[in-house]
């Protein structure tokens, strides 16, 4: 049960076995503007807390329905965000004071001072929404500063981010598709996190990680005794992504059944936990990813035709990183800087190293560069990353022949990265000096001790 009110302050569920308090409390609590959840145990008081966004709670200890402690730690186990106060007899005094040394936020000795109780209760509530704005914020920076990982200088990157800022806030499904590796995920979080929808629930899940026979409870959630197994209540993706974003990664490997009750669930805005018979309404905008052709899994009958009709309103397209090698030396630059203040280290890339960098076929794309830099940077003893830092699956597929059976000199080899990147910038030097991840005098200092000529 719950007391709404339309000047709402913050949700507040309040648990005690005894009717008459519970009613009073609820009452004296909801006149002052907050939303009040009630429950008369443990069981129904864990129910609320996973189907609501709760801010605060106020719970008894002793109770014929379960320990207020041990829902306590429930709730530091699951859901610590949200502050707990307790209400007590005298005899359970030490129990709640013990609680406070464990993170409650307050205990009050029954019956309360209901002023006070109303302003404790108030700062509880400003905490816990102080709190998720904090998470919130942070997801948006750490979305912000990775959004230089899948945006470059390259053609099809800028029309990428172009599209991301025309549909971000449109409710209008999207398919996302690419190479693995690629940064499906991180245009999907953009997707959500730069629209006006960026304070509700980004809710994902990989459909290719989750086992088939596991995928439609997480989808759906379940019912206390659906199943062997279903001890509680469980909201699924669909509930909780509800007025926010679902990002389905890999959609192509949902099997036939499940894409069915997909779709049934797009076209209704409805979902039935497994174990019920009760209609959920919901609403999210729906966000999905593919590393297949999936065109060519409807034809093969894989995949549902009507289903992609409804999922691929708005295409996004990754291109792999062998098309997009000018971006090359800026992704290079960026998890240098990222991995070198992690490690507390000041490295640069040598021009050999990096002509081997983009020489290489990338098929794990941006994913795999990264992983590479790490590696790199992490096992790096020296100011300069070297071809000796580079692990063999590069080494063993660089293009360039050597010469009489042994490797190039390094000097044959620079010189060869500098007349690269010149001929591929016409001559501009400032161009080719970012190309190659070096600054602009230390492109020419290079060029005087090479000899390299600076025109084709």
């Amino acid at each position: 049960m719950y007391t709404d009110n339309t000047s709402n302050i913050g949700n507040v569920l309040i648990v005690d076995d005894e009717p008459n308090a519970l009613k009073i409390l609820s009452a004296i609590l909801s006149d002052k503007g907050f939303r009040i959840f009630d429950a008369m145990g443990m069981d129904s008081a864990i129910t609320l807390m996973h189907k609501h966004d709760i801010d605060a709670i106020i719970t008894d200890i002793k109770m014929t329905g379960g320990d207020g402690m041990v829902l306590f730690h429930y709730v530091k186990q699951h859901f610590s965000e949200i502050p707990v106060i307790f209400l007590t007899a005298y005899g359970n005094v030490d129990s709640a004071v013990s609680a406070i040394t464990q993170g409650a936020f307050y205990y009050f000795i029954k019956p309360p001072d209901y002023m006070k109780l109303k302003g404790i209760l108030a700062r509880a509530v400003e905490q816990r929404q102080l709190r998720k704005e904090v998470r919130s914020l942070k997801t948006i920076l750490a979305v912000k500063e990775k959004n230089h990982f899948i945006i470059g200088n390259n053609n099809k990157m800028r029309k990428i981010l172009e599209l991301i800022d025309s549909v971000k806030d449109s409710s209008s499904s999207v398919l996302i598709r690419g190479e693995t590796g690629t940064g499906k995920e991180l245009v999907a979080r953009a997707l959500h996190f730069t629209s006006r929808k960026k304070t509700t629930p980004f809710v994902d899940i990989n459909c290719a990680a989750v086992p088939r026979d596991l995928l439609e409870s997480e989808l759906f959630g379940y019912e206390k005794g659906a199943f062997t197994g279903a001890f509680s209540q469980r909201t699924g993706k669909f509930e909780e992504a509800s007025g926010g974003t679902l990002f389905l990664d890999e959609i192509s490997e949902l099997e036939l059944s499940l894409q069915t009750k997909l779709l049934r669930v797009l076209q209704e805005r409805e979902v039935e936990r497994l174990g019920s018979n009760k209609r959920i309404k919901i609403d999210f905008r729906l966000i999905c990813s593919a590393n297949k052709d999936i065109r060519q899994e409807v034809r093969e009958e894989r995949f549902r035709d009507d289903l992609f009709y409804r999922i691929n309103v708005i295409e996004i397209a990754l291109p792999p990183l062998r098309e997009r090698k000018d971006d090359l030396p800026l992704l290079v630059t960026e998890f240098m800087k990222e991995f070198c203040i992690r490690e507390n280290k000041s490295i640069s890339v040598s021009s050999d190293a990096m002509e081997i960098l983009r020489d290489y076929y990338w098929p794990g794309n941006v994913r795999q560069l990264r992983n590479i830099i790490e590696r790199a940077v992490v096992l790096a003893s020296g100011q300069t990353l070297t071809i000796r830092d580079l692990p063999n699956e590069i080494l063993s597929t660089y293009n360039h022949k050597p010469d009489n059976n042994s490797m190039r000199s390094l000097k044959e080899m620079e010189i060869q990265a500098v007349r690269n990147a010149i001929h591929e910038c016409q001559g501009n030097k400032s161009k080719a000096a970012r190309m190659l991840g070096i600054s602009r005098k230390a492109f020419y200092k290079r060029l005087r001790e090479l000899s390299v000529k600076s025109h084709v």
